[in-house]
């Protein structure tokens, strides 16, 4: 309890939201932003992120909604992309604060003091956290606003969602989260890609080319010593228009089998009929084997240009 009401005394937690299909790359550049601020920077792949500012107030000199501000106008001027930032005490309350804001960006912050009043009024499936399910359980139950949520038994609730997830719901509710922001970097990434001399419309052809392209892949994967988790195909059009989606494996591999598998879900799931393709690009995150999220090790030490990083 004391580490919540400490935790409470000081809206720290930035949410970066990003724009829905942003690319990866221009996403690694907003991330490379944030760590201007902070050296704890935890990527959430595909489009988000969060910041802990609380060691980085008193080097900066300015409040947290001030940082959220200036680097909104940092990734337009320098990326020419629009931001939503959520500021709170908690994770939850930053990341249920920034979407809140209206596309495509703004800066909204809740000050420790102000959270039970600002939760309270919030429908259930607002609350970062509460999935659709969820909601749909607790409104059945009558309860459609997060104050209800807040002043419920934890055990009521309990039985409504199961053990773990009514307890984090009520505490959510409640403002009152421990997890901390934990530094983690967005993977690195292998991509292969194909184009056609043609445009074609050949199911055949373009399902050798993917082939190719899985071979391609799994032989990189492996002379790194890496595996994957996700596969993702992305297809250009005739015209210039785009598709692009992801799968995440069963189990993260390096075989060509798993990945072909995945590979022609993936193309079965585009539904292509009459769709002239001129190229085709795959594309995994990468992690070194076994699988499991790099961390990002960062010093607290101040050069000329701000915090210094290892990497």
């Amino acid at each position: 309890m004391a580490a919540a009401e400490d935790q409470m005394r000081v809206s720290s937690v930035m949410h970066v939201r990003c724009p829905d299909r942003l690319p990866e790359e221009t996403f690694r550049q907003v991330l490379e932003l944030c760590a201007e601020f902070s050296p704890t920077v935890q990527a959430l792949p595909p489009s988000a992120a969060l910041v802990e500012l609380k060691g980085a107030l008193r080097y900066h000199g300015a409040d947290a909604r001030r940082l959220g501000e200036v680097l909104r106008v940092r990734t337009i001027s320098r990326l020419g992309v629009d931001v939503r930032v959520g500021i709170g005490p908690t994770i939850t309350v930053a990341a249920t604060a920034s979407g809140q804001i209206d596309a495509p960006g703004g800066v909204l912050a809740v000050d420790p003091d102000q959270v039970l009043d600002w939760l309270g009024p919030l429908p259930v499936e607002a609350l970062h956290g509460i999935g659709p399910k969820q909601a749909a359980a607790l409104c059945a139950y009558g309860v459609h606003c997060v104050g209800l949520l807040a002043t419920i038994p934890a055990a009521t609730v309990q039985r409504l969602l199961g053990g773990r997830a009514g307890r984090i719901a009520v505490d959510r509710a409640r403002g009152i989260g421990l997890r901390p922001v934990a530094p983690r970097a967005l993977p690195a990434s292998t991509s292969v890609r194909h184009s056609f001399t043609q445009h074609t419309l050949d199911g055949a052809a373009v399902r050798g080319a993917l082939l190719d392209l899985v071979v391609q892949l799994g032989l990189q994967l492996r002379d790194r010593g890496q595996v994957a988790r996700g596969l993702t195909l992305a297809l250009r059009f005739a015209g210039g228009t785009a598709w692009e989606k992801t799968h995440r494996l069963p189990e993260a591999s390096a075989h060509e089998d798993d990945l072909r598998t995945m590979a022609f879900r993936l193309i079965d799931a585009a539904g292509l009929q009459r769709g002239r393709l001129t190229g085709l690009v795959l594309r995994v995150r990468t992690w070194s084997a076994p699988a499991r999220w790099p961390s990002r090790s960062v010093s607290t030490g101040r050069g000329r240009t701000g915090w210094s990083r290892r990497r």
